[in-house]
């Protein structure tokens, strides 16, 4: 779907069990469009394949599907940077991708201990980054869209 948007993304390890997806959009959007423009792309993932989900609840969620968490969105919401080490015992890195890489690799890969070397053989594969901006205009539509059809925006997770 970001091909077809024509969106550039990035995907690196939490550094826990999940995969983000960094997509840089200009700073020309209000909170709440970006927000709109997350859901409308969770959603139409979600319409597009019957191994994703939105449902936020876990215990509503069917465990066999990949959760597509728009709230990542949130106001006020921190995530673990690329390259930033988690505070498990073994010292876990949120490690920058490469696409190739998504399917088969572990969080336990990337650590403090094997970051380095990864780091000197391929680089900051986020580095470009800021040169690959996308309009979310189009995801904008979505979310009218589906606005149109009677869907809703959830209510932002409170603040832990």
């Amino acid at each position: 779907m970001l091909d077809e948007l024509g969106a550039v993304g990035y995907p690196k390890t939490t550094g826990s069990k999940g995969i983000h997806i960094y997509v840089r959009i200009p700073p020309e959007h209000s909170f709440a469009d970006v927000r709109r423009a997350a859901l409308a792309f969770a959603r139409e993932v979600e319409r597009r394949t019957d191994e994703a989900t939105t449902t936020w609840w876990r215990k509503d969620r069917d465990p066999k599907k990949v959760f597509v968490d728009y709230n990542q969105n949130a106001r006020d919401h921190t995530i673990a940077s690329a390259y930033s080490v988690r505070g498990v015992p073994e010292a876990r890195v949120s490690a920058p991708l490469r696409w190739d890489e998504v399917t088969d690799c572990a969080p336990s890969d990337f650590t403090v201990l094997t970051m380095p070397a990864r780091f000197a053989e391929l680089g900051d594969l986020h580095a470009d980054i800021d040169s690959t901006p996308f309009d979310i205009a189009p995801l904008l539509e979505w979310a009218h869209r589906d606005e149109a059809a009677g869907k809703e925006t959830p209510p932002e997770p409170e603040a832990s």
